[in-house]
Parts: structure tokens; C-alpha cells; sequence
């Protein structure tokens, strides 16, 4: 086995080791442990701080793109923000452990347990709040986990379960190795994590496209189930009822962040009114210092800017010649995360969340709030796009379990 490989192997062994000292701790120590994490997070900010500024030096000499760097960086308002946010988490509602479904013949009842996966790894890209989210997750579910990050932000993530995770959990009686972090920068940490089954048999994949896409793909080759985010990209359709100004706020609220799956990607525009909104349109694109690619293309529609180091600040821009032409190349040529319409009209709103399949779909209001925090106050360990029955979405705490039946006695 290769040193690798062997790194995150007893990674997994020591977090499984560690998982049921987790799995039957109750409910106060749980909430405990996520409160100490926000204490520990405003506590030891600045070493915190240090560490990722010094990630961020180091990413800046490498040349990483602007809209990277914003990822990577964690400023002291972001830090406040983590730290809320784990407090909101620890006074979320913990899940019913058990539930009545049905009697019986015999004197008997059904019942759904609910119980922890066990181990949950998670890949994800170089967005240190991610390992803060993600564990915070796992311990709220009572799940250990194995977290694999980007290299760029290994020191903030290390920093982060030194004085922040690890203490707190061993401050409420929880084993503290319940949760890992791959102390290894190689890609290769990456493939090793989806090959262990009968440690780690859920792994949350984040990260760009193709190779997230082949790390699903090798998991499911290996047995392990995953809960992959691996494209983005949101759209807002501009029907023919749109009211200018609103268009303008929602451009404007959909580009504050580029970096992030579900800005403005692509906007369709009715052919019918775009010359009366592109000057609000053109507007709000360039305070937001963000290009319009305009036909004829020299890309794929739905190609996903934010994946783009050079061209990150562009948006794509494509007249339509109605709503069901919109629908069509919403559904069919972009990734499926979110679609909005901007519209006056009731019955082309409802038109238009009939004919979109996407994970979330908007009627006047910007596909930014696909989140876990921002549409259920928690934080995700991702957005998941699978078409088939499951977590779908904003992927949180209460998606992690799997179901046991039991029969018991009346």
C-alpha cells in the first residue's frame, strides 16, 4: 500500500474506531460540542487567521485566480459568520431517533429507526468554512467522518481541527478522532477515500465537474455510495412580463460572489423585451465589473463561468423566443442546479416551475439562495443534483441516517 493510500486508511480506521462514542452521545453533549466549536472558532481567531493567510500567500504566489482566492479566504466577518452558524446548528432540532409507523397483526408495531451512516467522508475543494461545515454535519447526525481537502487550504483546515473541532467534542465527552482530516496534499488522497467501503461507505463529493464526476465514478466501482455536487451554474429567465427594475436587482444580487455554484451563469431573455431591459441589464453587469458573452457563442451555452480562473466574471447572455424555449435549454443544457424566472405573471411563474427538473427553481428572486444556511439556517455539506429518490438539494443534518425497521411488541 502506498503512503498515500495507508494516510487515509487509518484515517478511516481511527475514525470508525471512534464513531460510537459519538453515535450514543446525547443530545446536550452534541449541541455542546458545536457550541464549544463557535466558542473555540472566536477564541482563537487569529491563529486561525494566520493560518489561512498564510494559505492565501501561498495560493496568491501560485497564481490562483481571483475568484479562488475568495474561496480560500477566510475574513474575520466570514469567521463571525462560522461561528453563528454552528450556534444555529446546535439549537437546531436533532432528528426522532425513532418512529411509529403502523400496527400490526399479531400485537405488534412498526417502528423506523433512525440511525447514523456511521463513518461519512467528504472530498471537497479548497474552501476552509467547508471543514467547519461539513464536521459540524456529522457531529449534529452523530456520524464520524474522514474530510480530504483541496491542498491550497490543508493549513486552514488543520488549524481548524486543532483548536477548534477536536477540542470541542473531547470537552463534551466525545472522542475527539471521530473526526479526520487527511493530512496528505496528494490528489491521490482523493481516489483512496472512495475505496473502502467497509469504512467510509458514504463520501460527499465537492469540487469541479469532470473530476468530481470520476471519483462518483470510481466509488460506485468500489461499492461506495456517494453525494456528489460536481456542476453549477444558475439561470434566470427574463419573461416577457418582467418587471425591468426587478431584473436589475435580481442580476445584481445574483453576481455578488463569483466563485460559488449558484451565481448568475446564464440569462435568457425574452427576444420580446430585450431591448427594453438590457440598459438595466447592462447596468447592474457592469457594477458587478461582469461581462456579457453574447452570440453566437464560442461555447457551450451552460458552460460553467465560475469554473473558469480567466474568465470567471462573465456571464452568458442568449435571447429566447419564449418560456418553453427557456424551460427547454434550462433542462436540457445547463447542469439542472437552479433555474429563476423574473415575471409579473402568475401563470408563467407556474408554467415555469412545471417545466423545470432542476434541484431548485425561483420566481423573482436570485438562485443565490440555494444554500443550506440561507434556506434552512443550517449549514450544508453540499448541493446535491441526483434525479432519483434521496437527499436532494441542499444536503444537511437531517439527510445523514439511514432508516432500520423494527417490529416490537404492542
Amino acid at each position: 500500500m502506498d503512503e498515500v493510500a495507508k494516510a487515509v486508511e487509518e484515517c478511516a480506521r481511527a475514525a470508525k474506531a471512534a464513531a460510537p462514542s459519538l453515535a450514543v452521545a446525547g443530545d446536550d453533549a452534541v449541541d455542546a460540542a458545536l457550541v464549544g466549536m463557535a466558542e473555540r472558532l472566536v477564541e482563537h481567531r487569529e491563529a486561525v487567521l494566520d493560518a489561512n493567510r498564510a494559505d492565501v500567500a501561498k495560493a496568491t504566489a501560485d497564481g490562483m485566480s481571483a475568484g479562488l482566492l475568495d474561496r480560500l479566504t477566510i475574513t474575520p466577518e466570514r469567521l463571525d459568520g462560522m461561528a453563528e452558524q454552528l450556534r444555529l446548528l446546535a439549537g437546531a432540532p436533532h432528528q426522532e431517533r425513532s418512529i411509529e409507523v403502523s400496527t400490526l397483526d399479531g400485537g405488534l408495531r412498526l417502528v423506523e429507526r433512525r440511525r447514523p451512516v456511521g463513518v461519512i467522508g467528504a472530498n471537497y475543494e479548497a474552501r476552509p468554512n467547508v471543514t467547519v461545515d461539513v464536521a459540524s454535519q456529522l457531529v449534529k447526525s452523530r456520524n464520524g467522518g474522514v474530510l480530504r481537502t483541496g491542498s491550497a487550504a490543508l493549513g486552514s483546515a488543520q488549524r481548524l481541527r486543532e483548536v477548534v473541532i477536536a477540542p470541542a467534542l473531547e470537552a463534551a465527552g466525545i472522542n475527539p478522532d471521530v473526526v479526520q482530516l487527511v493530512p496528505r496534499v496528494e490528489r491521490e488522497a482523493a481516489s483512496a477515500l472512495v475505496r473502502l467501503p467497509g469504512l467510509v461507505p458514504l463520501v460527499i463529493l465537492r469540487g469541479s465537474g469532470d473530476s468530481t464526476r470520476a471519483l462518483a465514478t470510481e466509488a460506485a466501482v468500489h461499492g461506495v455510495g456517494t453525494l456528489a455536487h460536481a456542476d453549477g451554474g444558475g439561470v434566470l429567465y427574463v419573461d416577457v412580463a418582467a418587471d425591468a427594475a426587478k431584473v436589475r436587482d435580481l442580476v445584481f444580487a445574483s453576481l455578488d460572489r463569483l466563485g460559488v455554484c449558484n451565481r448568475l451563469n446564464l440569462l435568457l431573455i425574452h427576444e420580446g423585451v430585450h431591448d427594453a431591459v438590457w440598459p438595466q441589464i447592462e447596468s447592474a453587469l457592469a457594477e458587478r465589473k461582469v461581462t456579457p458573452s453574447l452570440a453566437p457563442h464560442e461555447h457551450p451555452i451552460g458552460y460553467e463561468w465560475a469554473l473558469d480562473s480567466e474568465h470567471e466574471a462573465t456571464v452568458t447572455v442568449e435571447k429566447v423566443g419564449g418560456l418553453a424555449d427557456a424551460v427547454e435549454i434550462a433542462n436540457e443544457r445547463t447542469s439542472g442546479l437552479a433555474a429563476g424566472i423574473a415575471t409579473e405573471n402568475p401563470a408563467a411563474a407556474e408554467q415555469f416551475f412545471d417545466g423545470y427538473t432542476g434541484t431548485g427553481v425561483f420566481w423573482n428572486a436570485p438562485t443565490r439562495l440555494l444554500d443550506g444556511f440561507k434556506l434552512f439556517a443550517v449549514p450544508e455539506t453540499g448541493i446535491n443534483l441526483d434525479r432519483v429518490p434521496g437527499p436532494r438539494g441542499p444536503v444537511t443534518y437531517t439527510d445523514l441516517y439511514v432508516r432500520q425497521y423494527a417490529v416490537v411488541p404492542a
